[in-house]
């Protein structure tokens, strides 16, 4: 199925971003046919930039690019949703989403001050799908100096070597009285849980649809 690009006078249809692994939506941009031809044989989104007046391929001078895991077409064939593995922040202001922001009520922007309490800042939350993206991008991108990319490189009986290594400093924080050592090995036994899914082709996203098989 092919977008109507028609439907709109300049030819641009309006293109939904989501993350592929937290299902969050990262960003709104908007393609010709040829940016949307180029994102499908890339698998890299690219846009076209009303400003720059021109092909936009999003990374392009930040190098936090947008790599498509698929493509979807709402039913009236003139808007996108492609979900997307991101190499970094979305936002051009570092955060992970353009919509990390204070919400609006109304018409009425309601004040930082106001809402402080009420409110969880969003922009400053870690979730482990983003530490799984770190993870993803120290490997992908072959990082030289990280911790990441250099124990992948040692093969993946030394990987799953420190998996066993932390799983049991984690068992035995279990067994003790302070929750903090508990928390801080449970910490790098998740860490090196990923990295090992990662070396042997898998996201958490595949034990996800394990459990579901199970639930």
């Amino acid at each position: 199925m092919q977008p109507d690009f028609s439907k709109y006078t300049d030819g641009l249809v309006p293109v939904i971003i989501q993350d592929a692994t937290s299902m969050q939506v990262l960003m709104l941009g908007f393609m010709n046919e040829e940016a949307y031809k180029k994102t499908q044989n890339d698998n890299r989104v690219t846009f076209y930039s009303r400003g720059k007046e021109r092909l936009w391929t999003k990374g392009e001078s930040s190098g936090n690019f947008l790599d498509v895991v698929s493509i979807n077409i709402d039913c009236d064939d003139d808007t996108l949703l492609i979900k997307a593995t991101a190499h970094g922040p979305t936002c051009h202001t570092g955060a992970t989403s353009c919509f990390d922001s204070l919400p609006v009520l109304g018409e009425e922007v309601v004040e930082k001050s106001r809402l402080r309490e009420s409110v969880p800042n969003t922009s400053n939350r870690f979730t482990i799908n983003d530490l799984e993206k770190t993870i993803n991008q120290r490997i992908d991108d072959k990082i030289e100096g990280s911790y990441t990319y250099s124990l992948v490189q040692k093969g993946m009986n030394k990987v799953a070597q420190k998996v066993g290594e932390e799983a049991v400093e984690t068992v035995i924080e279990a067994l003790g009285t302070d929750d903090t050592l508990f928390l801080y090995e449970a910490a790098d036994l998740m860490y090196h849980y990923i990295v090992l899914l990662k070396a042997k082709g898998f996201a958490l996203k595949d034990i996800e649809a394990e459990l579901a098989k199970r639930q």
